[in-house]
């Protein structure tokens, strides 16, 4: 810390050559696009206010870059999975990066708000939109499920809002916020609100995540093939009954229970009462998958590494 502040000192001061100044890394702002395709509307950052939210956005997802890089990796395990599905629902692939934005592509995410999962439900929102929360089941971390609640709820956001940004932003801060703060203000578009920081800093994160995922070596980003998150392939075993023992019924079907656990996130608790007799669909992994050496480790989108 002494060292970082003398330093600091050193450079405002001119205390430093020129020849000593080439040893410190260069500081490059990341390319701030003339406009953005997404999801079919054409956003301009002409307007001062949209180009430095979008500026703030980019810095700060390049400069604190662990959790992007993360994202980046496990893109190509997950947006296999979340795309068809986004698809099968009828929403544009670029809501891809509401959930990037939303959990950084982490399934076990949990928020100080007590969000969960890729889609970062609150409890009484997923409720809502038919995912099943308890002590035994929490179908916010059931990737499948969670991903068709979170397309209906963003459906009906779009229908009430007619464009994507305002739907973000109720997506965030709610929909009774954003429809008051519409009227009030007399706007049409959530961009054009004066809102809390988070929410009026929301769109632009998607923006941001949107440029380096479609150019990383654009914004740094150099990984190599290898250094994707490998996708894990499963087979699928419908359960209707009660379950006295995951662990047991886990070691029956030739996997660990925790590689059960991982693979079923959703599953909460040791056992399963299901008094009502409702199928769930448990994964379990192909033994392939579960090594580097015999995974197969497609790239999703060979821009990552290009």
């Amino acid at each position: 810390m002494i060292r970082k502040l003398l330093l600091t000192i050193a450079t405002t001061f001119g205390i430093f050559t020129a020849t000593e100044a080439q040893h410190f890394q260069s500081v490059i702002n990341p390319t701030i696009p003339q406009s953005i395709e997404f999801a079919g509307s054409t956003y301009s950052f002409d307007r001062i206010d949209m180009y430095e939210r979008l500026d703030r956005e980019l810095t700060s997802m390049c400069y604190t870059h662990g959790n992007t890089l993360l994202t980046l990796k496990r893109a190509n395990r997950y947006f296999p999975e979340l795309l068809p599905l986004l698809r099968k629902n009828g929403i544009p692939d670029d809501i891809i990066y509401l959930c990037c934005i939303e959990s950084n592509l982490n399934p076990k995410a949990y928020s100080p708000a007590r969000a969960a999962g890729l889609w970062q439900f609150i409890a009484s929102t997923g409720k809502a939109y038919g995912l099943e929360i308890n002590d035994y089941v929490d179908e916010r971390y059931n990737t499948e499920k969670a991903t068709n609640a979170a397309c209906r709820m963003l459906k009906k956001l779009y229908d009430e809002y007619g464009n994507w940004e305002s739907a973000f932003a109720a997506y965030n801060g709610g929909p009774n916020k954003i429809t008051r703060e519409l009227e009030a203000q007399n706007e049409s578009s959530a961009l054009d609100l004066y809102l809390i920081e988070e929410t009026s800093r929301y769109m632009f994160r998607a923006f941001a995540m949107k440029c380096i995922l479609e150019n990383p070596r654009a914004y740094g980003f150099n990984l190599k093939p290898e250094q994707f998150y490998t996708p894990i392939e499963y087979d699928v075993v419908e359960v209707s009954k009660p379950i006295a023992n995951w662990a047991d019924w886990a070691n029956n079907h030739g996997i660990s229970y925790a590689e059960l656990r991982e693979a079923n996130l959703w599953i909460r608790a040791k056992e399963l009462p299901n008094k009502l007799g409702k199928t769930y669909r448990v994964r379990i992994p192909k033994k392939k998958s579960l090594n580097r050496s015999t995974a197969a480790n497609p790239i999703y989108r060979q821009e990552w590494f290009k």
